[in-house]
């Protein structure tokens, strides 16, 4: 073979072995309202750090929409938090009972899961789910509104409720008392009108004290009559509770239920 078509080959060849090799597309993940990059560095199962030092984050701001790239996986593998770890990290409002029915296990083994003592959780922290849990439908937080249009008698016995019930405790707590009323009035177990939830007497015992004491004949407040329409209108910072009780009870019973918020002197319960 002459000399220049042998040089040509031995170029040829040394081109291929050294032709630079794209590199493999890294897997991807779109950042959610209320994510942090620790509580995605945890379902992924990598460091904080190898996440940053990929995306060239400096800090740890991070916001919804920004797309980052996974260290140590790759497109192709098709990898989500969900399939990589049954982990469920806590947003503003969640409680365990929220939780669970968004996954479809109880409570109790959630905390089983976590070896929890009590049901207190925080925004951002990290929770393990049961293996093969599967997220449910959301339950929901505000009824959006009353299917029916709800009676000016109505009206006003909820706002009534809510003044001998909590005319003493922030706004928000007014709302959360008439929201309970609601919530009880559209859930299993609980009869199906305001009125009949307000007087219910279960063995000889009133559901409501002012309905025992004679309060719930005062007249409303004005602005428990406002609470009572922003409830009637979807409005429900208590997450769907459908019991509330004075911080001071002694109730063993009251205090074994799940908590959904507090407010005030107020504690909102499942």
């Amino acid at each position: 073979m002459p000399l220049f078509f042998r040089l040509s080959l031995c170029v040829f060849v040394l081109g291929v072995l050294f032709m630079p090799v794209p590199a493999l597309a890294a897997a991807t993940h779109t950042v959610l309202p209320g994510e942090s990059l620790y509580g995605i560095s945890c379902n992924y199962g990598i460091t904080v750090a190898s996440l940053m030092n990929t995306n060239g984050i400096k800090d740890h701001l991070i916001y919804p929409g920004q797309v980052l790239s996974m260290p140590g996986f790759q497109a192709s593998q098709n990898i989500t938090p969900d399939t990589r770890r049954p982990t469920c990290i806590v947003q503003a409002g969640d409680s365990l009972w929220l939780i669970a029915q968004k996954y479809g296990v109880s409570y109790q083994d959630l905390m089983a899961a976590n070896n929890l003592k009590n049901i207190d959780i925080y925004p951002g922290m990290v929770l393990n789910l049961p293996a093969g849990t599967v997220a449910q439908t959301a339950p929901q937080v505000s009824r959006g509104g009353m299917f029916e249009r709800p009676t000016p008698a109505d009206v006003d016995l909820l706002a009534r409720l809510i003044t001998a019930e909590a005319d003493g405790e922030p706004y928000e707590g007014k709302i959360g008392v008439g929201a309970v009323v609601l919530n009880r009035v559209a859930a299993p177990g609980f009869p199906k009108t305001i009125r009949d939830v307000v007087y219910e007497n279960r063995n000889g015992i009133y559901q409501f004290e002012p309905v025992q004491n004679g309060w719930i004949n005062r007249l409303a407040s004005s602005d428990s009559l406002k609470a009572a329409k922003e409830a009637l209108g979807g409005a429900d910072p208590t997450n769907g509770a459908t019991y509330f009780f004075a911080d001071y009870s002694k109730s063993n019973w009251l205090w074994s239920r799940p908590v959904s918020k507090t407010i005030g002197n107020v504690i909102f319960s499942f």
